[in-house]
Formats: structure tokens, C-alpha cells, sequence
């Protein structure tokens, strides 16, 4: 659906009111989706390569893209790729989804937190100096909300101290810092589609790996280990040689990437758009305080609106009375069990913990929607 006829669509009127997320299937996605249902292939077939190749095309100056059944997949597929080992450190931003951080404890790899920085939600870079030790072995840093981090900064560290940069863009597609597409940076780069990303295959994920040498690797471990191209010519001497997972994405869900794909500009500009009014209508409001604009040297890719608002239960109780849905979406991860408890050396993410709230921001609410918001909000809580 283009632009044009999606800022024409009426206020949502639903039981629901406006809904913080909603999924993206353009129209073409049902035909193409059928069309795979009368083919031999509905597993892991042509599509998931094309559809490789199409990502790769659009967002990738130096590298291959590896689709795969989730965003969690391609992290651990990452993490296995970067050569990380029981008994290794890895800095983290203890501010994402845990599903960043999940795959580490598969691998009896310690995840070490670092704090965000508070006027993005992002690492915060002279966190993840003071982190570093002899068993750091790499950096994974998050694109909260579409906004990337400071990539420079962070890639001087690794350098220095000879570590591999993983960049987690379950939010950031599309997104560019100084230039370069999120994709086209560092060594890994995680995207997800899972249900309501900008792309959505169901669920799926893409690693981006800069070395094309890792690439056959990379395909034999999301196959369970197996050189699928050398079994399907008859010529698989029949071993597995390092462990696999059942990784892979299918045909279908490939589909469905392709036909968004095919309108990934015009998604991207409206969610953008979306954004921009948000960020200009909620200035000055006391109380409120928009995350990530601002930044010139880098492109948000408007996966999330956040704000810090002040009394937030309040406002929240406010905005449910006027239908609109919000959420925090994520938490920090040192509040859960699995990974150790809650830590007290986290300022930043200390002063912010009861003020971030998620406003909605997708491509079935509209110009008409985000202003309705905006002058709902300026009305006080």
C-alpha cells in the first residue's frame, strides 16, 4: 500500500482504539504466499535465496545474508560465527529484549551489562570501556528503537582492544548511521521480522555477515550441520562435523519478505513521517521528553516511538481512557532471574526505569491518528 493512500485512511475505529503495534502485510503477500503453497518447495527452497539476495541488494555494501526461522537464531548463529566460547565475556546493553542476550546462555558465555546512554536508551559507550577485561572477546550493541548507536565510538574500542562488533538491528531496518545502512558496518548484523517489525515473514531473521567466507559455515549450522548443497548433487560424504541447529527460514515466510521488500521505501517514509510528528508536536510539554531525535549524523529507521514521561502511570491511565494504547515494550535484563538478579551500578537506566513509555507507531495508524494522539497528550494527565 503506498504512502499516499495510507495517510487517507480513516481514524481507527475499533472495539481496540488505536493499537501500539500492528502487523505490516502488503497486499502482494497473499498471492505470493499462495503461489509457494502449489510448488514443490515450501521449506527451504529458491524464495529463501531470493530473497537473500534482495536484502543483500538493498542493504549491504560488503557481505552476505543468511535468513533463518528467527532474530534469536541469527544472534546465536552470530555468536557462534564471531568464534565466542564457554567461559568468554561479552559487553551488553542491559537495556533490550532478551532475546540479545538468551543465546549466551546456551553457550555458557557471560553476558556483562553495560548502562544506556539516557537520551537514546542505547549502550553507552564509556560504559563499555570500563568493562572490558583479558575474557571480553566482543561488543553487542542494540539499535533501540531504530536509532543507531554510536558506531564510531564503539568500533575505536574494538579495535583497540582487538574485539568483534555485533550489531543487534531487530528495530533498524533501513536505518543508516553516517551514510552507511545498518547492515553495512560491522562484522554480524542481526534483523528480525518477527510479527511486527518493518518486514515481517511470521517470524523469521537475517544475519548480515561481513566475511563471505563464513557463509557456507553459516549455512551448514542453521542446517543442523549438514552442507546441504553437496547432499542435494549427491556428493555428501554423510558426517556432521560441528553442531547445527534447525535454523533455517522456509519458502513461505521467504515469500512474504519479498513482497515486503517490494515496498520497504514506501514503509520506511511513512513510519519516518509518523515519527517526525511526533518528535516536532511533543516538544515543549512539560513532563514529557522525546528519545532519539535530534541527530543529524544518522537515519532512525521509526521502529519505535519512546518518550520519558513524568507520573507515567497517570499518563498511561490517560491515554487508556482515550483508547491509545502504550506499552514499555522492553525491560532491563538484570531484572531477571536467569541472569543473575538486579544490579545496582546502573544509573542511567535507574533514572529512567519508571519514566519510558512506547506510543504507538506502525503503518495501520495515520497522520490524522499521531496528531490525535499528540493533542490528547497536550490536554495533561
Amino acid at each position: 500500500m503506498k504512502e499516499k493512500r495510507l495517510e487517507e485512511m480513516p481514524l481507527m475505529e475499533t472495539n481496540e482504539g488505536i493499537v501500539l503495534f500492528h502487523p505490516h502485510i502488503p497486499a502482494s503477500c497473499k498471492q505470493y504466499v499462495t503461489e509457494i503453497l502449489s510448488t514443490r518447495w515450501i521449506g527451504q527452497g529458491p524464495k529463501v535465496n531470493e530473497f537473500e539476495n534482495l536484502f543483500t541488494k538493498k542493504f549491504v555494501s560488503k557481505g552476505t545474508s543468511l535468513a533463518v526461522g528467527s532474530g534469536t537464531n541469527a544472534l546465536h548463529l552470530a555468536y557462534i560465527l564471531a568464534g565466542l566460547k564457554e567461559g568468554d565475556e561479552v559487553i551488553v546493553p542491559v537495556f533490550t529484549c532478551t532475546a540479545t542476550n538468551i543465546p549466551f546462555l546456551y553457550m555458557g558465555v557471560k553476558p556483562v551489562f553495560a548502562d544506556i546512554d539516557p537520551d537514546t536508551m542505547n549502550i553507552n559507550t564509556e560504559y563499555v570501556k570500563e568493562l572490558i577485561t583479558e575474557k571480553t572477546k566482543a561488543i553487542v550493541c542494540v539499535h533501540y528503537g531504530g536509532l543507531p548507536c554510536n558506531m564510531d565510538e564503539l568500533q575505536a574500542i574494538a579495535d583497540e582492544h582487538n574485539l568483534k562488533i555485533i550489531e543487534d538491528a531487530a528495530h533498524a531496518v533501513g536505518a543508516k548511521y553516517k551514510g552507511k545502512y545498518i547492515g553495512s558496518i560491522s562484522d554480524f548484523t542481526m534483523f528480525s521480522f518477527q510479527a511486527i517489525k518493518h518486514i515481517t515473514t511470521g517470524d523469521g531473521g537475517m544475519l548480515v555477515v561481513k566475511d563471505d567466507c563464513l557463509r557456507e559455515k553459516g549455512e551448514r549450522v542453521r542446517w543442523f550441520g549438514i552442507d546441504r548443497h553437496a547432499k542435494q548433487k549427491g556428493i555428501w560424504e554423510n558426517d556432521i562435523k560441528e553442531v547445527g541447529y534447525k535454523y533455517q527460514m522456509t519458502d513461505i515466510a521467504a515469500a512474504m519478505g519479498i513482497a515486503a521488500m517490494e515496498e520497504i521505501d514506501e514503509t520506511l517514509a511513512l513510519r519516518k513521517k509518523l515519527l517526525k510528528i511526533y518528535e516536532e508536536s511533543l516538544q515543549n510539554i512539560d513532563g514529557i521528553k522525546f528519545i532519539g531525535g535530534g541527530y543529524t549524523d544518522r537515519t532512525h529507521a521509526a521502529w519505535l516511538c519512546t518518550i520519558l514521561v513524568d507520573d507515567r502511570i497517570n499518563f498511561q491511565k490517560m491515554l487508556r481512557y482515550n483508547k491509545i494504547e502504550s506499552n514499555q515494550v522492553h525491560y532491563r535484563n538484570d531484572r531477571y532471574s536467569i541472569f543473575g538478579g538486579r544490579q545496582d551500578c546502573f544509573p542511567n537506566m535507574d533514572n529512567v526505569e519508571e519514566k519510558y513509555l512506547v506510543l504507538p507507531l506502525h503503518t495501520k495508524i495515520t497522520i490524522k491518528d499521531v496528531n490525535y494522539i499528540c493533542e490528547i497528550i497536550k490536554k495533561g494527565w
